[in-house]
């Protein structure tokens, strides 16, 4: 199972990476809305829009509900928590490794051990 879920975590990583995406993610946050209206204030075309759209469904970020001729859309903010876990990790990472160096310049000169050579920590 674990390759699905890499799998699907690069999908919704590939649909993140694009910005025309994520704007179209931060409208759908507000709410659910048709297709003509997400495309609006894009500067591409609809079909664009369409293949944009395309991509965040197959990640299942959005899910697409035909009524008649009009196709609506809505944010399924699930898999984000995936993305999230993933990326939580390595902010604990890099948050202890930051710490650590602030630590460390911090720190007298004094309390360090010299270095291997002369006795005066000269090499």
């Amino acid at each position: 199972m674990v390759e699905h879920n890499e799998t699907h975590l690069d999908r919704v990583f590939h649909a993140l990476a694009d910005p025309t995406r994520r704007l179209l993610l931060e409208r759908l946050a507000a709410g659910e809305r048709k297709v003509g209206e997400l495309a609006e204030p894009f500067p591409i075309s609809l079909a664009a829009v369409s293949k944009h759209l395309r991509v965040l469904e197959q990640a299942g970020l959005v899910e697409r509900r035909i009524e008649g001729r009009a196709h609506f859309c809505r944010l399924q903010p699930e898999p984000l928590a995936a993305a999230e876990q993933w990326l939580s990790f390595y902010e604990g990472f890099w948050s202890q490794r930051l710490n650590a160096l602030e630590a460390a310049l911090k720190a007298d000169p004094g309390d360090q051990p010299p270095e291997e050579g002369n006795a005066d920590g000269r090499r």
